[in-house]
Protein backbone atom coordinates (compact mmCIF):
# COMPACT_ATOMS: atom_id res chain seq x y z
CA UNK A 1 0.00 0.00 0.00
CA UNK A 2 1.40 3.54 -0.95
CA UNK A 3 1.57 6.25 1.67
CA UNK A 4 -0.90 9.19 1.36
CA UNK A 5 0.25 11.82 0.07
CA UNK A 6 0.01 15.16 1.92
CA UNK A 7 -1.98 17.68 0.64
CA UNK A 8 0.23 19.90 -0.65
CA UNK A 9 2.05 17.30 -2.61
CA UNK A 10 -1.06 16.24 -4.01
CA UNK A 11 -2.16 19.91 -5.29
CA UNK A 12 1.19 19.84 -7.02
CA UNK A 13 0.56 16.25 -8.29
CA UNK A 14 -2.59 17.20 -9.81
CA UNK A 15 -0.54 20.65 -11.02
CA UNK A 16 1.63 18.37 -12.88
CA UNK A 17 -0.78 16.31 -14.05
CA UNK A 18 -2.91 18.62 -15.49
CA UNK A 19 0.13 19.83 -17.37
CA UNK A 20 0.11 16.54 -19.29
CA UNK A 21 -3.52 16.55 -19.84
CA UNK A 22 -3.64 20.08 -21.98
CA UNK A 23 -0.93 18.56 -23.91
CA UNK A 24 -2.91 15.18 -24.97
CA UNK A 25 -6.39 16.93 -25.28
CA UNK A 26 -7.56 19.91 -27.42
CA UNK A 27 -7.59 23.25 -25.42
CA UNK A 28 -11.47 23.23 -25.51
CA UNK A 29 -11.95 19.80 -24.34
CA UNK A 30 -9.35 20.26 -21.52
CA UNK A 31 -11.58 23.92 -20.96
CA UNK A 32 -14.60 21.88 -20.78
CA UNK A 33 -14.25 18.29 -19.11
CA UNK A 34 -10.85 18.28 -17.29
CA UNK A 35 -9.99 21.70 -15.87
CA UNK A 36 -12.86 21.84 -13.51
CA UNK A 37 -11.63 18.82 -11.58
CA UNK A 38 -9.90 18.88 -8.60
CA UNK A 39 -8.46 16.45 -6.28
CA UNK A 40 -10.32 15.62 -3.33
CA UNK A 41 -7.87 13.51 -1.48
CA UNK A 42 -5.99 9.97 -2.04
CA UNK A 43 -6.26 6.13 -0.77
CA UNK A 44 -3.49 3.52 -1.22
CA UNK A 45 -3.35 3.95 -5.04
CA UNK A 46 -6.49 5.57 -5.58
CA UNK A 47 -6.80 9.72 -6.29
CA UNK A 48 -10.01 10.91 -5.90
CA UNK A 49 -11.25 13.68 -8.05
CA UNK A 50 -13.99 16.00 -7.32
CA UNK A 51 -16.04 18.48 -9.62
CA UNK A 52 -19.55 19.74 -11.09
CA UNK A 53 -21.87 16.44 -11.17
CA UNK A 54 -22.33 16.85 -15.42
CA UNK A 55 -18.92 17.08 -15.45
CA UNK A 56 -17.63 14.22 -13.17
CA UNK A 57 -20.12 12.10 -15.02
CA UNK A 58 -18.66 12.39 -18.30
CA UNK A 59 -14.89 12.76 -17.45
CA UNK A 60 -15.50 9.27 -15.98
CA UNK A 61 -16.71 8.00 -18.62
CA UNK A 62 -14.26 9.76 -21.29
CA UNK A 63 -11.42 10.45 -19.38
CA UNK A 64 -10.89 8.17 -16.51
CA UNK A 65 -7.57 6.07 -18.16
CA UNK A 66 -6.29 9.58 -19.76
CA UNK A 67 -5.93 10.25 -16.16
CA UNK A 68 -4.43 7.70 -15.32
CA UNK A 69 -1.93 7.65 -17.93
CA UNK A 70 -1.24 11.22 -17.04
CA UNK A 71 -0.94 10.43 -13.30
CA UNK A 72 1.86 8.09 -14.06
CA UNK A 73 3.89 10.22 -16.56
CA UNK A 74 3.49 12.60 -13.78
CA UNK A 75 5.24 9.91 -11.95
CA UNK A 76 2.48 9.62 -9.25
CA UNK A 77 2.19 5.80 -7.35
CA UNK A 78 -1.34 5.92 -7.84
CA UNK A 79 -3.05 3.63 -10.78
CA UNK A 80 -6.70 4.01 -10.38
CA UNK A 81 -9.29 7.18 -10.22
CA UNK A 82 -12.40 7.55 -8.18
CA UNK A 83 -14.81 10.55 -9.06
CA UNK A 84 -16.03 11.50 -5.70
CA UNK A 85 -19.02 14.63 -5.05
CA UNK A 86 -18.23 17.71 -4.27
CA UNK A 87 -19.62 17.45 -0.95
CA UNK A 88 -18.51 13.60 -0.28
CA UNK A 89 -16.20 11.98 2.09
CA UNK A 90 -12.74 11.45 0.90
CA UNK A 91 -10.32 8.59 2.83
CA UNK A 92 -7.24 10.47 4.12
CA UNK A 93 -8.28 13.70 3.36
CA UNK A 94 -11.65 14.57 4.45
CA UNK A 95 -12.63 17.27 7.53
CA UNK A 96 -14.93 15.00 9.18
CA UNK A 97 -16.44 18.41 10.71
CA UNK A 98 -16.64 20.38 8.14
CA UNK A 99 -17.73 20.84 4.09
CA UNK A 100 -14.85 22.00 1.60
CA UNK A 101 -15.99 25.01 0.19
CA UNK A 102 -16.17 25.41 -3.95
CA UNK A 103 -13.50 27.89 -4.30
CA UNK A 104 -15.46 28.80 -7.79
CA UNK A 105 -18.38 29.91 -4.99
CA UNK A 106 -17.84 33.66 -4.95
CA UNK A 107 -19.51 36.89 -5.11
CA UNK A 108 -17.73 37.62 -8.32
CA UNK A 109 -18.99 34.30 -10.18
CA UNK A 110 -22.46 34.99 -9.77
CA UNK A 111 -24.73 36.40 -11.66
CA UNK A 112 -27.34 38.82 -10.80
CA UNK A 113 -30.40 39.49 -12.13
CA UNK A 114 -33.91 40.57 -10.93
CA UNK A 115 -34.69 37.63 -8.95
CA UNK A 116 -31.37 37.36 -7.23
CA UNK A 117 -30.22 40.54 -6.74
CA UNK A 118 -32.18 41.39 -3.53
CA UNK A 119 -30.46 37.99 -2.45
CA UNK A 120 -26.82 39.04 -3.58
CA UNK A 121 -26.91 42.39 -2.05
CA UNK A 122 -27.91 41.17 1.60
CA UNK A 123 -24.87 38.18 1.40
CA UNK A 124 -22.65 40.86 0.51
CA UNK A 125 -23.24 42.88 3.18
CA UNK A 126 -23.25 40.10 5.95
CA UNK A 127 -20.16 38.90 4.03
CA UNK A 128 -18.60 43.06 4.78
CA UNK A 129 -19.98 43.35 7.85
CA UNK A 130 -21.14 40.16 9.88
CA UNK A 131 -23.72 40.83 12.91
CA UNK A 132 -23.96 44.00 11.85
CA UNK A 133 -26.31 44.25 8.57
CA UNK A 134 -28.89 41.22 8.87
CA UNK A 135 -29.21 38.62 11.70
CA UNK A 136 -30.02 36.04 10.81
CA UNK A 137 -30.51 35.84 6.82
CA UNK A 138 -32.40 33.81 5.80
CA UNK A 139 -32.59 33.24 1.57
CA UNK A 140 -35.10 30.60 0.47
CA UNK A 141 -36.07 29.57 -2.91
CA UNK A 142 -36.22 26.41 -5.33
CA UNK A 143 -33.23 23.92 -5.33
CA UNK A 144 -30.52 25.32 -8.28
CA UNK A 145 -31.10 29.21 -7.87
CA UNK A 146 -27.97 30.05 -6.39
CA UNK A 147 -28.34 29.80 -2.21
CA UNK A 148 -25.61 27.47 -1.63
CA UNK A 149 -23.54 29.63 -4.36
CA UNK A 150 -24.09 32.67 -2.04
CA UNK A 151 -23.36 30.82 1.46
CA UNK A 152 -20.36 29.94 0.13
CA UNK A 153 -19.67 32.95 -1.10
CA UNK A 154 -19.74 34.50 1.77
CA UNK A 155 -17.53 31.82 3.66
CA UNK A 156 -14.75 32.06 1.11
CA UNK A 157 -14.93 36.32 0.90
CA UNK A 158 -14.47 36.20 5.09
CA UNK A 159 -11.38 33.68 4.32
CA UNK A 160 -9.93 35.83 1.93
CA UNK A 161 -10.80 39.46 3.93
CA UNK A 162 -11.15 38.06 7.80
CA UNK A 163 -8.72 35.52 8.19
CA UNK A 164 -9.27 36.30 12.25
CA UNK A 165 -13.13 35.50 12.06
CA UNK A 166 -13.82 31.50 12.64
CA UNK A 167 -16.51 30.41 9.89
CA UNK A 168 -18.40 27.41 9.48
CA UNK A 169 -20.39 26.35 6.78
CA UNK A 170 -22.02 23.04 6.60
CA UNK A 171 -25.55 21.27 5.25
CA UNK A 172 -27.96 21.10 7.64
CA UNK A 173 -27.59 17.24 6.85
CA UNK A 174 -24.20 17.09 7.60
CA UNK A 175 -24.66 18.75 10.93
CA UNK A 176 -27.88 16.08 12.26
CA UNK A 177 -25.01 13.46 11.44
CA UNK A 178 -22.62 15.06 13.07
CA UNK A 179 -24.92 15.65 16.04
CA UNK A 180 -26.09 11.67 15.88
CA UNK A 181 -22.76 10.49 15.80
CA UNK A 182 -21.85 12.28 18.19
CA UNK A 183 -24.49 11.46 20.27
CA UNK A 184 -23.29 7.84 19.67
CA UNK A 185 -19.73 8.16 20.35
CA UNK A 186 -17.77 10.97 20.41
CA UNK A 187 -19.73 12.93 22.50
CA UNK A 188 -21.79 16.04 22.24
CA UNK A 189 -19.03 18.52 24.01
CA UNK A 190 -16.49 18.68 21.15
CA UNK A 191 -19.76 18.75 18.78
CA UNK A 192 -20.98 22.15 20.53
CA UNK A 193 -17.52 23.51 20.73
CA UNK A 194 -17.34 23.24 17.06
CA UNK A 195 -20.66 24.95 16.41
CA UNK A 196 -21.23 27.49 18.63
CA UNK A 197 -17.31 28.64 19.32
CA UNK A 198 -17.39 30.24 16.18
CA UNK A 199 -18.19 33.74 14.54
CA UNK A 200 -19.91 32.44 11.73
CA UNK A 201 -22.25 29.92 10.89
CA UNK A 202 -23.66 29.08 7.66
CA UNK A 203 -25.84 26.61 7.23
CA UNK A 204 -27.68 24.92 3.99
CA UNK A 205 -31.16 23.62 3.40
CA UNK A 206 -32.59 23.85 6.92
CA UNK A 207 -35.32 21.96 5.85
CA UNK A 208 -33.69 18.61 6.40
CA UNK A 209 -33.96 19.10 10.01
CA UNK A 210 -37.68 18.61 9.62
CA UNK A 211 -39.22 15.68 11.88
CA UNK A 212 -35.74 14.80 13.50
CA UNK A 213 -36.80 16.11 17.22
CA UNK A 214 -33.58 15.53 18.49
CA UNK A 215 -31.58 17.63 15.80
CA UNK A 216 -34.02 20.29 15.68
CA UNK A 217 -33.58 20.74 20.10
CA UNK A 218 -29.87 20.94 19.67
CA UNK A 219 -29.94 23.51 16.42
CA UNK A 220 -32.48 25.48 18.91
CA UNK A 221 -30.10 25.91 21.28
CA UNK A 222 -26.70 26.24 19.24
CA UNK A 223 -28.72 29.12 17.64
CA UNK A 224 -29.63 31.06 20.58
CA UNK A 225 -25.99 30.83 21.96
CA UNK A 226 -24.22 31.82 19.08
CA UNK A 227 -27.34 34.95 18.10
CA UNK A 228 -26.54 35.83 22.35
CA UNK A 229 -22.97 36.17 21.69
CA UNK A 230 -23.73 38.40 18.72
CA UNK A 231 -22.38 35.79 15.74
CA UNK A 232 -23.67 35.76 12.38
CA UNK A 233 -26.20 33.12 11.48
CA UNK A 234 -27.29 32.77 7.71
CA UNK A 235 -29.48 29.71 6.45
CA UNK A 236 -31.03 28.89 3.87
CA UNK A 237 -34.14 26.51 2.60
CA UNK A 238 -36.31 25.82 -0.25
CA UNK A 239 -39.50 27.76 1.24
CA UNK A 240 -39.80 30.08 3.44
CA UNK A 241 -40.12 29.82 7.16
CA UNK A 242 -43.60 29.88 7.88
CA UNK A 243 -44.03 26.70 5.17
CA UNK A 244 -41.17 24.55 7.24
CA UNK A 245 -44.77 23.48 8.66
CA UNK A 246 -43.29 20.07 10.88
CA UNK A 247 -40.47 22.42 12.48
CA UNK A 248 -40.83 23.57 16.10
CA UNK A 249 -42.76 27.09 15.92
CA UNK A 250 -39.75 28.50 18.06
CA UNK A 251 -37.28 27.62 15.60
CA UNK A 252 -39.49 29.06 12.63
CA UNK A 253 -40.19 32.30 14.73
CA UNK A 254 -36.65 32.82 15.13
CA UNK A 255 -35.14 31.89 11.41
CA UNK A 256 -37.80 34.98 11.25
CA UNK A 257 -35.83 37.37 13.09
CA UNK A 258 -33.92 39.07 10.64
CA UNK A 259 -34.01 39.56 7.09
CA UNK A 260 -35.99 36.57 4.79
CA UNK A 261 -35.16 36.84 1.02
CA UNK A 262 -36.55 35.15 -1.95
CA UNK A 263 -34.19 33.93 -4.64
CA UNK A 264 -36.01 33.19 -7.38
CA UNK A 265 -35.80 31.70 -11.22
CA UNK A 266 -33.72 33.34 -13.49
CA UNK A 267 -35.33 35.79 -16.36
CA UNK A 268 -34.09 35.53 -19.89
CA UNK A 269 -31.78 37.89 -20.02
CA UNK A 270 -29.80 35.98 -16.62
CA UNK A 271 -29.95 32.79 -17.85
CA UNK A 272 -28.60 34.27 -21.43
CA UNK A 273 -25.77 36.16 -19.21
CA UNK A 274 -24.94 32.65 -17.14
CA UNK A 275 -24.71 30.40 -20.61
CA UNK A 276 -22.41 33.41 -22.23
CA UNK A 277 -20.06 33.76 -19.32
CA UNK A 278 -20.25 29.19 -19.19
CA UNK A 279 -19.15 29.33 -22.71
CA UNK A 280 -16.65 31.72 -22.35
CA UNK A 281 -15.01 30.16 -19.60
CA UNK A 282 -15.40 26.94 -21.84
CA UNK A 283 -13.14 28.61 -24.37
CA UNK A 284 -16.16 26.89 -27.07
CA UNK A 285 -16.38 29.12 -30.38
CA UNK A 286 -20.11 29.68 -31.49
CA UNK A 287 -21.08 30.86 -35.08
CA UNK A 288 -24.69 30.60 -34.64
CA UNK A 289 -25.57 34.13 -32.72
CA UNK A 290 -28.99 32.63 -31.93
CA UNK A 291 -28.20 29.08 -30.22
CA UNK A 292 -27.26 30.68 -26.89
CA UNK A 293 -30.97 32.14 -26.89
CA UNK A 294 -32.71 29.02 -27.85
CA UNK A 295 -31.10 27.24 -25.25
CA UNK A 296 -32.06 30.14 -22.76
CA UNK A 297 -35.67 29.77 -23.90
CA UNK A 298 -35.35 25.88 -23.48
CA UNK A 299 -34.66 25.56 -20.04
CA UNK A 300 -36.25 28.01 -17.41
CA UNK A 301 -36.16 26.02 -14.13
CA UNK A 302 -32.77 27.16 -13.18
CA UNK A 303 -29.24 27.81 -13.33
CA UNK A 304 -28.37 24.20 -12.60
CA UNK A 305 -30.28 22.68 -14.94
CA UNK A 306 -29.22 25.41 -17.26
CA UNK A 307 -25.29 24.29 -17.11
CA UNK A 308 -26.45 20.26 -17.61
CA UNK A 309 -28.55 21.68 -20.48
CA UNK A 310 -25.37 23.29 -21.58
CA UNK A 311 -22.91 20.56 -20.74
CA UNK A 312 -25.16 17.35 -22.90
CA UNK A 313 -25.43 20.21 -25.93
CA UNK A 314 -21.00 20.53 -26.25
CA UNK A 315 -20.71 17.14 -25.37
CA UNK A 316 -23.03 16.18 -28.17
CA UNK A 317 -21.40 18.96 -30.25
CA UNK A 318 -18.15 17.60 -29.28
CA UNK A 319 -18.93 13.71 -30.60
CA UNK A 320 -21.07 14.36 -33.62
CA UNK A 321 -18.38 17.08 -34.64
CA UNK A 322 -20.92 19.64 -35.39
CA UNK A 323 -20.99 23.39 -34.59
CA UNK A 324 -23.22 24.32 -31.42
CA UNK A 325 -25.95 25.85 -32.95
CA UNK A 326 -29.82 26.31 -33.18
CA UNK A 327 -31.11 23.24 -34.19
CA UNK A 328 -28.29 21.09 -32.54
CA UNK A 329 -30.05 22.40 -29.50
CA UNK A 330 -33.55 21.98 -30.69
CA UNK A 331 -32.44 17.93 -31.28
CA UNK A 332 -30.68 17.83 -28.05
CA UNK A 333 -33.08 19.69 -25.98
CA UNK A 334 -36.53 18.79 -27.21
CA UNK A 335 -39.97 19.32 -26.18
CA UNK A 336 -40.27 22.39 -24.98
CA UNK A 337 -41.25 25.24 -27.43
CA UNK A 338 -41.08 28.83 -27.26
CA UNK A 339 -44.85 29.81 -25.95
CA UNK A 340 -43.93 27.49 -23.14
CA UNK A 341 -41.28 28.37 -21.34
CA UNK A 342 -40.28 31.42 -18.60
CA UNK A 343 -40.55 34.26 -20.89
CA UNK A 344 -44.14 33.72 -21.46
CA UNK A 345 -44.88 32.79 -17.68
CA UNK A 346 -43.11 36.30 -17.34
CA UNK A 347 -45.58 38.02 -19.46
CA UNK A 348 -48.39 36.30 -17.79
CA UNK A 349 -47.28 37.49 -14.18
CA UNK A 350 -46.74 40.88 -15.69
CA UNK A 351 -49.92 41.39 -17.01
CA UNK A 352 -51.98 40.04 -14.16
CA UNK A 353 -49.59 42.18 -11.53
CA UNK A 354 -50.43 44.89 -13.34
CA UNK A 355 -54.13 44.72 -14.54
CA UNK A 356 -54.63 43.84 -10.06
CA UNK A 357 -52.44 47.03 -9.42
CA UNK A 358 -49.57 45.45 -8.05
CA UNK A 359 -45.94 44.50 -8.80
CA UNK A 360 -44.31 41.50 -10.02
CA UNK A 361 -42.63 40.81 -7.14
CA UNK A 362 -45.72 41.22 -4.72
CA UNK A 363 -47.70 38.85 -6.78
CA UNK A 364 -44.92 35.94 -6.74
CA UNK A 365 -43.81 36.93 -2.75
CA UNK A 366 -45.52 35.89 0.13
CA UNK A 367 -47.97 38.29 0.63
CA UNK A 368 -51.78 36.65 1.94
CA UNK A 369 -53.60 40.04 1.50
CA UNK A 370 -56.60 39.70 -0.58
CA UNK A 371 -55.40 41.25 -3.70
CA UNK A 372 -51.46 39.58 -3.75
CA UNK A 373 -53.43 36.31 -2.94
CA UNK A 374 -56.22 36.48 -5.64
CA UNK A 375 -54.03 37.89 -8.54
CA UNK A 376 -51.39 34.95 -7.79
CA UNK A 377 -53.99 32.47 -7.87
CA UNK A 378 -55.35 34.04 -11.06
CA UNK A 379 -51.62 34.33 -13.05
CA UNK A 380 -51.47 30.54 -11.83
CA UNK A 381 -54.64 29.87 -13.39
CA UNK A 382 -53.65 31.77 -16.63
CA UNK A 383 -50.28 29.51 -16.37
CA UNK A 384 -51.34 25.95 -16.41
CA UNK A 385 -54.19 27.14 -18.80
CA UNK A 386 -51.77 28.57 -21.29
CA UNK A 387 -48.55 26.38 -20.89
CA UNK A 388 -47.67 22.91 -20.83
CA UNK A 389 -46.05 23.46 -17.71
CA UNK A 390 -46.74 21.00 -14.85
CA UNK A 391 -47.85 21.69 -11.54
CA UNK A 392 -44.42 21.60 -10.08
CA UNK A 393 -42.70 23.57 -12.44
CA UNK A 394 -45.47 26.41 -12.21
CA UNK A 395 -44.95 26.17 -8.42
CA UNK A 396 -41.29 26.58 -8.81
CA UNK A 397 -41.99 30.00 -10.55
CA UNK A 398 -44.49 31.23 -8.01
CA UNK A 399 -41.91 31.93 -5.22
CA UNK A 400 -40.80 27.80 -4.90
CA UNK A 401 -44.69 26.96 -4.03
CA UNK A 402 -45.58 23.38 -3.97
CA UNK A 403 -47.65 20.88 -6.01
CA UNK A 404 -50.94 21.47 -3.04
CA UNK A 405 -50.36 25.15 -3.47
CA UNK A 406 -50.77 25.40 -7.35
CA UNK A 407 -53.13 22.97 -7.39
CA UNK A 408 -55.35 24.87 -4.42
CA UNK A 409 -55.04 28.33 -6.60
CA UNK A 410 -56.10 26.16 -9.46
CA UNK A 411 -59.60 24.92 -7.95
CA UNK A 412 -60.00 28.45 -6.16
CA UNK A 413 -60.18 29.98 -9.52
CA UNK A 414 -62.29 27.51 -11.26
CA UNK A 415 -65.06 27.41 -8.41
CA UNK A 416 -64.95 31.43 -8.72
CA UNK A 417 -65.30 31.71 -12.88
CA UNK A 418 -68.88 30.53 -12.28
CA UNK A 419 -69.82 32.45 -9.61
CA UNK A 420 -68.26 35.68 -10.06
CA UNK A 421 -68.73 37.55 -13.52
CA UNK A 422 -66.55 39.77 -12.77
CA UNK A 423 -63.50 37.95 -12.24
CA UNK A 424 -64.74 35.54 -15.59
CA UNK A 425 -64.88 38.84 -17.60
CA UNK A 426 -61.18 39.84 -15.98
CA UNK A 427 -59.56 36.37 -16.89
CA UNK A 428 -60.97 36.39 -20.28
CA UNK A 429 -59.49 39.96 -20.95
CA UNK A 430 -56.39 39.04 -19.69
CA UNK A 431 -56.24 35.89 -22.10
CA UNK A 432 -56.71 37.81 -24.91
CA UNK A 433 -54.24 40.78 -23.55
CA UNK A 434 -51.48 37.85 -23.51
CA UNK A 435 -52.88 35.98 -26.61
CA UNK A 436 -52.02 38.88 -28.60
CA UNK A 437 -48.61 39.45 -26.94
CA UNK A 438 -47.68 36.17 -27.88
CA UNK A 439 -49.09 36.57 -31.33
CA UNK A 440 -47.15 40.35 -32.11
CA UNK A 441 -43.81 38.43 -30.55
CA UNK A 442 -43.59 35.51 -32.50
Amino acid sequence: MSDVPPRQDLEALWRATQDRLKASVPGSTYSLWLEPLSPAGADADTLYLTGPESVRTWAERRYAKLIVEALADAGADLTRVVFAGERAAVPGHADPHGVELNPNYTFDRFVIGPGNRLAHGAALAVAEAPSEAYNPLFLHGPPGLGKTHLLTAIANYLGANAPGLSVRYATAESFTNEFVTALKSTGVDAFKARYRDIDVLLIDDVQFLEGKAATEEEFFHTFNALYEAGSQLVLSADRIPSELSTLAARLRDRFEWGLTVPVEPPNLATRLTVLRRLVKESGIEIADSGALSELAHRIDANVRQLHGALTRVLAHASLMAKPLSSELIAEVIPGVSRSATATSVEEIQQRVAEDFGISRAELIGSSRAATPLRARQVAIFLTRELTDLSLPQIGRLYGGRDHSTVLNSLRRVEASLGEDDELSGRVSELRQTIHSYDSGSA
